[in-house]
This record gives C-alpha cells, sequence and structure tokens, in this order.
C-alpha cells in the first residue's frame, strides 16, 4: 500500500498524522508513504527525523493584510498542485490523508481530482475553511468533536473519530514528579500555554505564583522565548516551580491532579484520554475563535473549566483551581464525562474506515 499524507505549521496539524502513519506502518507490511508539508515550518525538520520521505511546497496562508504576499501565494498555489499532479502520477498512492494546515488544500485537492481515495482529518470544533472547501470532493471526512458534523454538508461522508493524539498520550508513560523536585504526597497543577507560552497569560497569573499555598504545588511552564523576562528580578513561592519548556508534556500531565491550558484540539484530546481535570483558558487569536468552541463543548458537559482571557485574573484562577482541588465529588464527575467524551482508538477507526470505504 501507498499513502500521501500532509499536515502542516503546527503540532496540532502534525501529531495527528503521526499517529494515524504509526497505525499504517502497524497494520500495513508493506506500506510506503510519501509526506508533503511545507518549505518553512515545523513539520519539515521533524517529518525527515523520522526516516519518511518528505517533499517541500512552497506555500503560505493567506494574510489578508499583506496583498502583494496574497498576489504571489495564488500563483504559488497554482505551481504547488503542479507539483503535487506530478508527485501522484508517479508515486500512485492508494490514499492520500491531510490533517490540516493550509499545505493540505493543493494536495487534496489535486488528489480529488485524480480520483484518488481522499481523507481529511478536522481537529477543531468549528472547521477551517479549506477542510470545509476540501470536503465537497473528498472521499472522508473524519472529525474530532460530535459537534463539528453539522458544518459539513456532505454529511454521509463525515464521520465521528475523536483526535489521534489522545492515544497517543496513554501509551506514554507518567515521569516520577519528586525528580522533578515536587513533593510525592502534595497536589500538583501545570500550566501551561503551549511551547510558545502567552505574554498575556503570564502576566495575569504571576500574582498567584508568588503566594505560598500548602495544600498543592504548582509547575509554571512560561514558554521559551518569554522565561528570560517572565523571572527577570521575580521570586516565586517555594510551591512554584517555573521553567521555559518541558518536552514529552504528556509524561508530566499524566501525574499531574489539575492542568490549566489552551484549548487546542490535540491538547484536550490527550487531557480527555488520560482524565486529568484542565481549566482551559482558549486563545482568543486564532481562526474562528475555534478554541473557545473546543473549551465551550466541554464546559457544557461538565468535562471542564473555562476562563476565558479576558476575564482571566490571577485571583478568578486561584478560585477555579481551589474549587476543583478541594471537591472530590466534581472530580469524579469531571473524570466521568471526559470518559464518555474520550476516543482512545482515533486511529484505529481512521485506518478502518479508510480500509473499507
Amino acid at each position: 500500500m501507498k499513502i500521501i499524507v500532509s499536515a502542516g505549521g503546527t503540532g496540532g496539524h502534525i501529531y495527528p498524522a503521526l499517529a494515524i502513519i504509526n497505525k499504517f506502518k502497524e497494520k500495513e507490511k508493506n506500506l510506503e508513504i510519501l509526506y508533503i508539508g511545507t518549505h518553512n515550518r515545523m513539520e519539515k525538520d521533524i517529518i525527515p527525523k523520522k526516516n519518511i520521505r518528505y517533499e517541500a511546497l512552497e506555500i503560505y496562508g493567506f494574510s489578508k493584510k499583506n496583498i502583494l504576499r496574497d498576489l504571489k501565494n495564488i500563483f504559488l498555489i497554482k505551481k504547488a498542485k503542479k507539483k503535487c499532479e506530478k508527485i501522484m502520477k508517479e508515486f500512485k498512492p492508494d490514499i492520500v490523508i491531510g490533517c490540516g494546515g493550509y499545505v493540505t488544500y493543493p494536495v487534496i485537492s489535486v488528489a480529488s481530482k485524480l480520483h484518488i481515495k481522499t481523507f481529511i482529518h478536522e481537529q477543531n470544533s468549528i472547521p477551517g475553511k479549506s477542510n470545509l472547501a476540501l470536503a465537497k470532493n473528498c472521499s472522508l471526512v473524519g472529525v474530532s468533536f460530535q459537534d463539528s458534523i453539522k458544518y459539513f454538508k456532505n454529511s454521509q461522508n463525515v464521520f465521528y473519530c475523536g483526535n489521534p493524539c489522545g492515544e497517543d498520550a496513554l501509551s506514554i508513560k507518567g515521569i516520577d514528579k519528586t525528580k522533578l523536585g515536587f513533593s510525592k504526597n502534595k497536589k500538583l497543577v501545570i500550566c501551561v500555554c503551549g511551547s510558545l507560552g502567552s505574554r498575556t497569560v503570564n502576566e495575569k497569573i504571576k500574582p498567584l505564583l508568588k503566594e505560598k499555598n500548602d495544600n498543592y504545588e504548582i509547575l509554571y511552564i512560561t514558554g521559551k522565548s518569554l522565561y528570560a523576562d517572565f523571572i527577570k528580578e521575580e521570586s516565586f513561592a517555594p510551591n512554584v516551580k517555573v521553567i521555559d519548556f518541558y518536552d514529552n508534556l504528556s509524561s508530566i500531565i499524566k501525574v499531574a491532579d489539575l492542568v490549566v491550558t489552551r484549548a487546542g484540539a490535540s491538547t484536550i484530546s490527550e487531557i480527555l484520554a488520560l482524565k486529568i481535570p484542565a481549566i482551559f483558558i482558549p486563545s482568543p487569536y486564532v481562526a474562528n475563535n475555534h478554541q473557545y468552541y473546543n473549551a465551550l463543548s466541554l464546559k457544557e458537559n461538565n468535562a471542564g473549566e473555562m476562563i476565558e482571557e479576558k476575564d482571566l485574573t490571577s485571583e478568578i484562577l486561584k478560585s477555579k483551581i481551589e474549587s476543583i482541588l478541594t471537591n472530590p465529588d466534581k472530580i469524579t464527575i469531571m473524570k466521568d464525562n471526559m470518559q464518555k467524551l474520550a476516543v482512545t482508538n482515533s486511529s484505529e477507526i481512521i485506518y478502518n474506515k479508510l480500509i473499507e470505504k
């Protein structure tokens, strides 16, 4: 079997794609994989290191502000489509898979035109414009949130599969938190706003990190580029540890009692799979405000708490944290509801659907 996989720009697109690739590797003995990504985003480094053949397209997202670049991008999309057509005619894939990012548009549209079986995975609760456009001619569409199905007009080809990142988190071994300097017996709260962090959230939460608390400990992850400014001439409470970045975040989330985080789809899928209580602070800077709706879906199902960034203060966050950690019944209800929403065999569902159709 031969498959082409395309996803780009962020880990939220790339890691679900890798999880699907791993499932195909597990199931198909004679598998050939070709990955199509951008020439300048993180996938260009991640994918080749995994010994997966990589083809790069020069393409950019539309900015709505830089008209000259957008005009150039129209030309680049046409050029990318021609390259994709050449690749597909030579490689002859059985299936072409897209997991998000603007790079998938020329890949999936060309595959559909060539009548190759196509699949796109929508991670967020509100689908992006590219996926809505591509879905019209796509063989199958998988969604991470049940509520997303209604946005697709050709809904007979749409199925609920969850996000493959969740099952990957289950297979990761939790770390010994004492090796990070935390107590074995105290509850641990992890605060993280993605690998880049958030300057706004950092500043709003900083007062909480200066208050000593004997009931729980906090691991605060600032984001690499924000760390130096954040800790400059600051002293934090003894129950608080501040770091810039933590590689393999799932391994520490797995042993946490509560997570405070953004509401990206991959993050949510991991938290649901691990059944770790969470307070979501959705980023207001993303397309369609989709993180807000991601978090709202969990809040409405009593599977998580949400604080909008505009409402966030140190006092409000402290109150939310303590209302969860001091209420065992609330934690039980939250975990039960998370289990109902979690899909822990997403890659298997996707693989089976693609093979049977």
